[in-house]
């Protein structure tokens, strides 16, 4: 790792703040931030789990600053209880790491199959499940040509993207297959020839045969070493491939599926409302998105156990409402509505999709949202796409596609990946100068997973929940900011840089980081709570300080 003269060390130190636990943010010098030194040394296995905490100057790693926060700044303010609502899949509500952070609605009496707050949702204690016993799902595309649902240029524009998807992803289900067989084969030839069960790369180059069968099975394990450091790993990446295809053929693309029958509801009917439970668990273990997500905001801190959440002092309500599969319009409109009047003051929204036939009853809720001054954080989607382009529709927005917003409680949130310079943004992640507000880490995210496991996982879905942490701890620390203004500070507060930065992992397709979003910043946690501070004191006028 490069290290940092003393002159540039003493320069940097001023970049950020006016010395330990100052009053005044000062705008970061891009100057002094480009002078940083690229890592070039792997991350330890302790920064892998928690490198959106570090700090990108301590640390040359581009996190939010949570731990410097903490530890300069928060020390133990615990602040107000702050409601953070998950509407995602379903969530582990036993996970060691979750179970105390639960939000819980003390005015319902649990499983007694009444309505006892009188809010129109039976026995939902810890937040409510839209989808029922439902789980695997159809992509909206899939389902408007079901249910012939849109009109005549959507309904051509879905039928086209089945007769693309569809054979290509049978091609790739069978190459997954494919090769699972012939490693899987080459593996047990290879433990057979060696008289044990487990072997390393060394091992393999020291076998010598003529069997020219086990010669190839060496050659295809040794290609295999490529990937991952173990044939295990290679293998079970392999049957998640199958599995995932296999899914995709036989739920997500398959325009006959119906996923939504055991819900008993018309999910293009508004006022069918007569549906769903109480019960927000997620119902098998690979429904893990909700948990993982939950983690990241606010699993609980400083347990000695799994992750620190982003956040403290906060209660969240896990709202099931993310299928295997595309979201309803319906669903997502009721779990936002729900989540505001039961006392949400940050919805986290890690979904989306490119076709929403009922996106009207969406955006209606979100201004329902900002009627009560509730910041959604949306993700920005992992298809690697600019999303100010036309031809790329991300559901929900904050815009209907037109050239202004009509709502200013929604902060779209795009991935980082751990890696300073050129490939700091994730190679899946959107990103916008007009539809994407800010980049947060989001590549290889360590968060919990059902049955009290935890595991890395990528995505803007990962980058959200990061930004939706730091938005409580705004919230908790200065509850009288709104969700416009925590927006604001989320944006003005972050750090950027020159930098050109690699998008959508293609070589050529470079801009500089601050093009990339709205803002041209990566969220810290650190300068918005000293921006917030300065803020509700009356030392700067937020409208004023945005660009």
């Amino acid at each position: 790792m490069i290290k940092l003269t003393k002159t540039a060390l003493v320069a940097l130190s001023g970049s950020f703040l006016v010395g330990c636990g100052a009053t005044t943010l000062v705008s970061t010098p891009v100057e002094n931030i480009d002078a940083l030194p690229l890592k070039v040394i792997e991350l330890t296995d302790a920064e892998k789990q928690s490198w959106g905490h570090k700090d990108l100057l301590t640390d040359t790693i581009p996190g939010m600053s949570v731990e410097k926060a903490y530890a300069d700044i928060l020390k133990n303010k615990k602040g107000s209880t702050v409601i953070v609502a998950v509407l995602d899949s379903g969530m582990d509500l036993d996970h060691e790491d979750l179970d105390g952070v639960l939000w819980t609605n003390t005015k319902e009496i649990p499983n007694n199959g009444k309505d006892d707050d009188n809010n129109g949702f039976v026995d939902d204690v810890h937040g409510y499940n839209f989808l029922g016993d439902s789980y695997n799902e159809q992509l909206e595309y899939a389902r408007m040509l079901r249910l012939k649902v849109g009109d005549a240029a959507s309904l051509a524009k879905a039928q086209k993207l089945i007769d693309e998807e569809y054979p290509k992803t049978l091609q790739q289900k069978q190459q997954y297959d494919q090769m699972y067989l012939i490693v899987g084969n080459a593996d047990k030839a290879v433990k057979k020839e060696l008289g044990r069960e487990s072997y390393t790369k060394q091992d393999l180059a020291k076998i010598q045969t003529t069997d020219q069968e086990l010669l190839q099975y060496v050659g295809v394990l040794k290609q295999m070493y490529q990937y991952e450091d173990s044939i295990d790993e290679v293998l079970a990446q392999l049957k998640e491939g199958v599995a995932y295809f296999t899914e995709k053929l036989n739920y997500n693309i398959n325009v006959d599926f119906n996923g939504r029958e055991v819900v008993g509801d018309n999910p293009y009917d508004l006022t069918d409302v007569n549906y769903g439970n109480g019960n927000p668990k997620n119902l098998v273990e690979d429904e893990s998105h909700g948990t993982h997500v939950a983690g990241i905001i606010a699993a609980e801190r400083n347990n000695g156990i799994g992750v620190d959440g982003v956040a403290n002092n906060v209660k969240i309500m896990s709202i099931r409402a993310v299928p295997n599969g595309d979201e309803y319009d319906k669903d997502i409109a009721r779990g936002i509505r729900y989540a505001v009047d039961n006392g949400a003051a940050i919805i986290n929204c890690s979904f989306g999709k490119s076709f929403s036939p009922k996106a009207e009853w969406v955006y209606d809720a979100i201004t329902y949202a900002a009627s009560k001054n509730v910041l959604i954080v949306h993700a920005a989607g992992n298809d690697g796409n600019d999303l100010d382009n036309a031809n790329n529709p991300n559901f929900p927005n904050d815009h209907k596609f037109m050239s202004t917003e009509f709502t200013d409680n929604v902060i779209t949130v795009g991935a980082l990946s751990p890696s300073y310079g050129s490939k700091m943004i994730a190679s899946f992640s959107n990103y916008g100068s007009q539809n994407v507000d800010v980049f947060a880490p989001g590549d290889n995210i360590y968060s919990t997973m059902p049955n009290n496991k935890y595991e890395f996982q990528g995505g803007t879905s990962m980058a959200a929940p990061a930004v939706s942490g730091v938005a409580a701890l705004l919230k908790g620390q200065y509850p009288q900011l709104n969700a416009k203004q925590l927006k604001q500070i989320l944006m003005q507060s972050g750090i950027t840089t020159k930098t050109n930065v690699i998008l959508a992992g293609e070589e050529g397709n470079t801009k500089p980081f601050k093009q990339a979003s709205k803002s041209g910043k990566m969220v810290n946690a650190y300068n918005a709570l000293i921006m917030a501070d300065n803020f509700t004191k009356g030392k700067i006028n937020l409208d004023q300080n945005a660009k």
